[in-house]
Order: C-alpha cells, then sequence, then structure tokens
C-alpha cells in the first residue's frame, strides 16, 4: 500500500475544515469571482446605486465632508461613512463603477474573514470555513451588494463590535461539570471527533473593548443610531440571560464611550451646525437635527417619515423571503431548529414539576394586557410579530420563575461554554433584528446585518449534524431532508429554465430588454425588487447565456453534493452545495449586466456626449429629467454636471429643497412648458414610469431622439440627424 500522502485540495481529519492553504484558495477564489469581478460591470445603476454615487461625487467636487449633496441639493438623510469610502475610491481610481462599488465588495471580504474567525475560534475549523463559504454564496449577500448601500458596511462593523464584545468578557466561571479550556476534552468527544474552541479565544488583549466601541462608532456613522439600538439591546439581554451584568466594567465603558463620541459625534455636530432649521430652511422649519434624528429614525420605524415614500413588505413576504435571502443554507436551518426544540424539552422536563398553571395563566394574561397597550401607542398591527414577542416574553418569564422556585440560579444560560456564549449572543441579535424591520417599515435588504448570525449558527449546526451523522438516525433524516429538498427545487428550477431555453431557441435576441419588460410597476418599485415581476418570455431569449449556466449547475450540483454525502465525504459535499450557488450567483451577474439598459442610463449619457462632440447640440443645452431624480440618476453621475429636475421636489429631494442655497434645478411641468422651443435647447430624459405623463404635458411638440431600455431622450428642436440608440448599437 502507498504511504504517499493524498494531497486532494479537500484533504482534513474528519473534525477539521480543509488545510488552511487550501482554504485560502477556495474562500479568496470565490470572492474574486463573484465580488471583484463583479466591480467592472454593469456601471451604475439608477436609482439608489446612482444617487448615493452623485452624494460621493459631490464630496470630492465640492471639498465638503460634511454636508452630502446630490445635484447641488442638501442630502442630509444618510449617514456619511459609506459616501466618504466610496469619494476616497472616487479619488484613486477615478468616477466608475469599480470604484463607486469597492468598498461593499471589500465589506464582503471582511464579513467573511470576520465569520471565519470567530466561527473557527468558537467551534473549529470546519464551522469556520463553512460560515465563510455560506457568506460568499448566500443569494441575499451577493444580491444586496450590487448597489451602493450600507448594509454590508453595517453588517461587518456591528458583528465586529459584537465579536468584540464577546471577546471583552474574557473568560467565565465554570462549573466542574463544565469543560475547562486549559483541560483536554473528554474522551468521548475524541471519539467522535467533535471540535472544541481554540484556547485562543480566551487570550482576548486589553483593546478588544475599544475596537468594540470604534466598530459600534463607525456603525453610527454608516447607518444611523439603530446600530446602538441593535448592539446595546443585544448585549443587555446576553448579560442578562448569563448572569452576568456585573461584566460591564470589563467593556471600559468611560474611556470607551469617550472614544466613541470622538469618532461618532464631530460629523453630527457639524452637520447640524451646518444645516440650521428656522429662516434658514428645512421642512417646518426644523433643521438637520430633527431631520436626522426624528425623521429619519423614530418617525420612520413608525412608518410617519416625510415624505412617506417606503413601502413595507407583508409579514408573510418579510419572513418568507429570508429563505430566498439565505438560499441553499436556508435548508438546513431545520437541524437547527431540532436541536433548539431539544434544548427546550430538556428545559421543560428539569423544571415540569414546579409548573402551576394558575400562575402561568395569570403572567400570560399580564403580558398579553401590556402587549395590546404597546400597540395602541405604536399604532401598528403587526400581530405575528406582537404575537412571537409575547409568547417568548412569557417564556422567559415563567422558566425563570420556575427555577427560582427550584432553588435554581433564574437564568439557565448562567453556565455556558464558549460554543454556547457564542450561540446565545448571536441569536439574541438575529432576532433583535429581524423583529425590529417586522415591525418598522422595511426595505428586503435592511434585515442584513443578520446574515452573518444566521449563517454561522447554520455552519456550526452542519457542522454538528456531519459529527454525529453516523450515530444518530434523527440527524440523517434532517440532512436528508435538506438535500432532498435542495435537490428537487433546483431539478425543479433546471427543468423550468431548459423549457425555457427550447420555447425561446426561435425568439430573435433582444439587444434592448427593457422593449420586452412588462413593468407593472409591483409595488410601485419603492421595494428594491418589484422589477423583477415585470419578467416576460420575449425578455427570456435576451438571458440564454445565464440560463444555460443556471440550469446545468441546478441539474448536477445537488445531486452531485447528495451522492458525497451518502459516501460520508461530508466536507466535499458540503462544499459541492457552495459551489453551486457560486455557479448560479455568477450566471446571475451575467443576467445583471445584461439588463443594465433598462437599470442604467449610462448609454443616454454617453449618446448626450457625443451629441455634444458632434455638434449637434451646444455645449450650453440643459439637460433636465422628467419626474422624481432617482428615475436617471445615472445621467448627471456619468456627465459629471447638474441637471434641471422637473416635477422632482420629492422623496430624497425634498428638504434639500427647502433650503435657500438650493441651486436653481427644480422646475415645474407648467414652466418647462412655458421654456419649450425657446432659449439653450433643452434635452429632457423620460422614463418609462413618467412618459405618458411627459407626453401628455408637450402634446405633439417633442422630438425623441434616442430610446432605450424604455426610457428616452427628447428635444425641443430637431438635430441634424435624430437617432434610434436601439439601431445605433
Amino acid at each position: 500500500m502507498s504511504t504517499k500522502p493524498h494531497f486532494s485540495l479537500l484533504a482534513t481529519s474528519f473534525a477539521g475544515g480543509p488545510r488552511p492553504r487550501n482554504t485560502a484558495i477556495i474562500l479568496f477564489g470565490l470572492w474574486l469571482v463573484l465580488f471583484f469581478g463583479a466591480l467592472f460591470s454593469p456601471p451604475l445603476l439608477d436609482d439608489a446605486d446612482a444617487t448615493h454615487a452623485n452624494a460621493a461625487r459631490a464630496i470630492l467636487t465640492t471639498g465638503d465632508w460634511v454636508t452630502l449633496r446630490v445635484d447641488g441639493v442638501r442630502y442630509l438623510e444618510k449617514a456619511p461613512l459609506p459616501y466618504w469610502l466610496a469619494a476616497i475610491c472616487f479619488k484613486i481610481f477615478g468616477f466608475n463603477a469599480f470604484a463607486a462599488h469597492l468598498p461593499q465588495a471589500l465589506a464582503v471580504l471582511l464579513l467573511m474573514l470576520l465569520g471565519h474567525r470567530w466561527a473557527n475560534q468558537a467551534f473549529g475549523a470546519r464551522t469556520g470555513y463553512y460560515t465563510a463559504l455560506a457568506v460568499l454564496t448566500s443569494v441575499g449577500v451577493f444580491l444586496f451588494t450590487r448597489v451602493l448601500i450600507p448594509e454590508a458596511l453595517l453588517s461587518l462593523l456591528l458583528c465586529a463590535s459584537l465579536f468584540a464584545f464577546l471577546k471583552s468578557l474574557g473568560p467565565i466561571a465554570v462549573q466542574s461539570e463544565d469543560w475547562v479550556p486549559h483541560v483536554s476534552p473528554p474522551v468521548s468527544l475524541l471519539r467522535h471527533g467533535i471540535e472544541r474552541p481554540a484556547i485562543a479565544w480566551y487570550a482576548g488583549p486589553l483593546f478588544y473593548p475599544y475596537v468594540m466601541w470604534a466598530s459600534l462608532a463607525l456603525a453610527v456613522l454608516a447607518k444611523g443610531l439603530v446600530a446602538l439600538v441593535f448592539f446595546f439591546a443585544t448585549a443587555f439581554l446576553f448579560l442578562w440571560l448569563t448572569d452576568d451584568l456585573k461584566s460591564w466594567r470589563k467593556l471600559r465603558p468611560f474611556s470607551g464611550l469617550l472614544l466613541f463620541l470622538a469618532i461618532a459625534a464631530p460629523w453630527h455636530i457639524l452637520a447640524g451646525l451646518r444645516n440650521p432649521g428656522g429662516a434658514q430652511g428645512g421642512i417646518g422649519g426644523h433643521g438637520f437635527w430633527w431631520f436626522y434624528f426624528v425623521n429619519e429614525h423614530f418617525l420612520r420605524f413608525l412608518g410617519k417619515r416625510i415624505p412617506a415614500d417606503y413601502n413595507k413588505l407583508p409579514g408573510y413576504l418579510y419572513w418568507s423571503l429570508h429563505g430566498v435571502w439565505l438560499f441553499p443554507w436556508a435548508l438546513f436551518l431545520p437541524l437547527g431548529i431540532a436541536a433548539v426544540n431539544r434544548r427546550i424539552n430538556h428545559q421543560t422536563s428539569v423544571l415540569a414539576a414546579n409548573v402551576s398553571k394558575a400562575m402561568t395563566f395569570r403572567s400570560f394574561l399580564w403580558l398579553a394586557l401590556l402587549a395590546g397597550a404597546i400597540r395602541i401607542i405604536v399604532g401598528t398591527n403587526n400581530n405575528f410579530e406582537f404575537g412571537v414577542l409575547l409568547v417568548a416574553s412569557w417564556i422567559a418569564i415563567e422558566v425563570g420563575r420556575l427555577r427560582h422556585k427550584a432553588g435554581l440560579s433564574v437564568s439557565p444560560f448562567h453556565r455556558i461554554d464558549p460554543q454556547q456564549r457564542t450561540i446565545l449572543l448571536v441569536s439574541i441579535f438575529s432576532a433583535i433584528v429581524l423583529l425590529f424591520f417586522s415591525i418598522s417599515t422595511n426595505q428586503e435588504y435592511y434585515t442584513f446585518p443578520a446574515y452573518l448570525p444566521i449563517l454561522l449558527l447554520i455552519a456550526a449546526t452542519i457542522t454538528r449534524a456531519e459529527q454525529t451523522f453516523s450515530s444518530d438516525p434523527g440527524v440523517r433524516r434532517w440532512i436528508t431532508f435538506a438535500h432532498a429538498t435542495l435537490t428537487v427545487l433546483l431539478a425543479a428550477a433546471a427543468v423550468t429554465l431548459f423549457v425555457g431555453l427550447w420555447c425561446s431557441r426561435k425568439l430573435p435576441y433582444l439587444p434592448d430588454i427593457g422593449t420586452a419588460l412588462a413593468h407593472r410597476g409591483v409595488g410601485s418599485y419603492t421595494l428594491s425588487m418589484s422589477a423583477f415581476f415585470d419578467l416576460t418570455g420575449p425578455s427570456f431569449a435576451a438571458l440564454r447565456t445565464p440560463a444555460l449556466l443556471a440550469g446545468l449547475a441546478f441539474a448536477f450540483g445537488p445531486a452531485i453534493a447528495w451522492m458525497l454525502r451518502v459516501q460520508r465525504r461530508h466536507l466535499a459535499a458540503t462544499t459541492a452545495i457552495a459551489i453551486t450557488s457560486a455557479a448560479f450567483l455568477f450566471a446571475a451577474h451575467i443576467a445583471f449586466v445584461r439588463f443594465a439598459p433598462m437599470m442604467s442610463s449610462e448609454t443616454l449619457a454617453e449618446k448626450i456626449q457625443a451629441f455634444e462632440s458632434q455638434g449637434k447640440i451646444a455645449p450650453d443645452s440643459q439637460i433636465m429629467l422628467f419626474g422624481d431624480q432617482a428615475y436617471g440618476s445615472s445621467i448627471p453621475f456619468y456627465l459629471g454636471r447638474k441637471v434641471y429636475l422637473v416635477n422632482a421636489r420629492s422623496s430624497s429631494m425634498l428638504f434639500g429643497s427647502t433650503f435657500p442655497d438650493c441651486p436653481p434645478v427644480f422646475l415645474s411641468g407648467p414652466q418647462l412648458l412655458v421654456g419649450w422651443g425657446t432659449g439653450p435647447r433643452k434635452l429632457v430624459f423620460v422614463p418609462f414610469e413618467t412618459r405618458t405623463e411627459f407626453e401628455a404635458l408637450m402634446g405633439r411638440n417633442q422630438i425623441v431622439v434616442a430610446e432605450l431600455g424604455g426610457k428616452a431622450l427628447f428635444t425641443d428642436r430637431p438635430l441634424d440627424r435624430p437617432l434610434n440608440l436601439v439601431e445605433a448599437r
């Protein structure tokens, strides 16, 4: 028999992950393909993507790092850190999509590394590897980093704060029956190949509290005060449940708070001083502090923000869509639910003899009355979410009461090892984030900060299941269920894609996919995923290549993973799932690029520049956007100049338009009509959403000079040669 070592890419001991070098190759390779490679295309998209890029660009053009501006108008609703980072990248790499999205890609890289380190120290190398894989190959992480929004950065900073918080607490007091870090694991654990946390978990340097406070301050600068709500609610509940509130001194609260204020306070103070209310402007005479803290935080949470331009997902969609955002790893959630159920059953069996039905009913009644009062005060109808809070609070109170009656510590978490401490902390954090946004107004990506904690829990669950696969029939049943579900779902998707490819084989390839979409305006397009409902059969013909790649991945990937699982090659099986997801996401990016003509107006901006260089329009021609500036926000970015906004004093431009130094860029429809055909030439960008309104306003006195993706450029006088942009391409 050969004694040569086996150098398989995934060669490993049963309990560990791949060798460090192989882990680095796999993880960084996936990041380069899925995130760094996606920085070069498509161009900046209209709506939030280019709007936020315009705000970052204005930092360099104005030299003002305090007051953000879009098209010269104050843009005060957002925290500044994402724009500062984008502005720095613009300074280095120029004004392009690569520079705008580079901070997003780096945030994902750092989030992956943080997840790997945290899970590796708390659970072992395999869980660290799985956590990193899940971060890179989850649908939601990929999808919600295609545009310039702060969620990935916020997630990184909040999770870094939580990790530093846990490290700051240091070793826990353990009883004789607990696992002690400096003692070897029991023989029974070694026999099953179960990893225990590294001793390095307890080697927390003294700077960790300051890392916590600094990360938290940056999180506030990335998204606002919601970062404080999530962190402190999680920290308090964790310390309370672990009966460790006395450890607050380990967090260096006084010196740490000074560091926090030194980082977070200056911008908030300067922004308030430079953007006062009263005679200086603002809605109702209010300045930055009211608009940012009251309107953009408190009133937004209650759904009473001015202006009311945000939708809220229905409850059933809000919760069920997390199965999509965390796909394919969400299919392993039943394993974790089964483990939680076993834990609850254990607690219940210990306390069953002490249950007092009368007291239980009375505590539930009081909680029900309290929940009803809160609902009346808040004025929402989130019955499901309040029901969850009610039942969870009732269970917590009853468990504590019954444990106290039995002569036990009130908290069942007072004696837990590093694995369980991590599980408890990230579970609390995830629950707070999910419940908070289920009550508040929301967009699909708002719960992004909960992704890493949930994926870490799933990775730990998969690792534990693999370790007990041979000895636990229940685990085998749940893993089989996950693989069977994945195989059936993706096989059905593969069949659908192949049928679509066959049915569209004779349809012509459309370079302008926007003309083949339905434009139903689902959710009035204020939800970020509404446009996906516009897909039609003819539009599928333009997506043949990504559909073929995705179909092949769906057809073979899950079957290979299931076969490897049956052969007890667990590491390879889980990696195969990740590679299948990565192949799909790569295909999805190709499809995303194909949608660029509909989702971005870069080509129309280039056409305006071509008209100028060809002498068809004068350099002083007035460029206008008809409707909300978000519909064509990539136009001013790629032109590098201010544009006029017609019927656009709404949404994110409303508050800034009330200040006396607002540039004269806002026009009404009648003002446009009066000046039409006189003075400098006018080129008006009209999105699909407002085209009917524009044509009704202008009547026959309009000339189309370019069309693409359902959008059009109109002018008020003939060019030398009107051009159809689709034909020109």
